[in-house]
């Protein structure tokens, strides 16, 4: 198989006057393509840095990724960009749906940057998918958490991307609420072969996932295949 995501000797620095924080150390590894992998650890651990290095979001201090075998490292913003909006999806905890946009236009906003075809009825099939087909008008502010967690997800498989980034994508969920997003996220996953890479600090929900990539004071301290895994 080949590698989708590929990190070498990855690491973030932050510089204040004379002091440098560490956030990332050396971290390396590589996700084959239509693989799912939860990365885990404390809060503080850099894991939401390492998903950003990851999606080419910022740039590493020292090191190298590669995304879809091309390294972001040798690009510009803008080129970092186009590759994001053909290749990735992401989905994020707290939503980040547009206020002034119905659910069916939150949908449609990527393949409108794409100028793709026939977006309306592409979208509308999404939302039907994860069970929104009357929340098609809807405004975020008239929809509970999981039902715009739910739009997020119709939202970032819409542009088919081969890689799809989620960070903790049920941290703002209850439980039952949170399996039904978990359970939608892994069905679309598996359906559209997609590669899934997941931030999160719930260990139940990284076991499902093929591989668990665990870092501490970021530094990688274990990669291992899940034992449970459900998809």
């Amino acid at each position: 198989m080949t590698n989708i995501l590929e990190l070498q000797n990855l690491s973030k620095h932050y510089h204040s006057n004379d002091h440098q924080l560490t956030v990332l150390n050396n971290i390396s590894f590589g996700i084959e393509e239509g693989e799912t992998c939860s990365i885990v650890g404390p809060s503080g651990s850099g894991k939401t840095t390492l998903l950003g290095l990851c999606a080419g979001l910022d740039s590493a201090s020292t090191g190298k990724v590669w995304l879809n075998r091309m390294c972001l490292n040798d690009m510009s913003e803008d080129e970092r960009a186009a590759v994001r909006g053909e290749h990735v999806g992401f989905i994020f905890q707290n939503f980040q749906l547009l206020p002034t946009l119905t659910a069916l236009e939150n949908v449609m906003v990527p393949m409108e940057l794409r100028k793709e075809q026939n977006i309306r009825s592409r979208a509308m099939e999404l939302l039907e998918r994860v069970g929104l087909e009357d929340r098609f008008s809807h405004y975020p502010t008239q929809l509970s958490g999981g039902e715009q967690q739910r739009i997020a997800l119709a939202r970032a498989f819409s542009n088919t991307p081969r890689i799809l980034f989620a960070d903790e994508p049920t941290g703002n969920l209850d439980e039952a609420t949170g399996e039904k997003v978990e359970n939608l996220l892994f069905e679309l996953n598996k359906e559209q072969g997609t590669t899934l890479v997941l931030v999160t600090h719930d260990l139940e929900l990284a076991k499902k996932t093929q591989r668990i990539i665990r870092i501490k004071g970021g530094e990688l301290v274990s990669d291992e295949k899940s034992v449970n895994v459900n998809y």
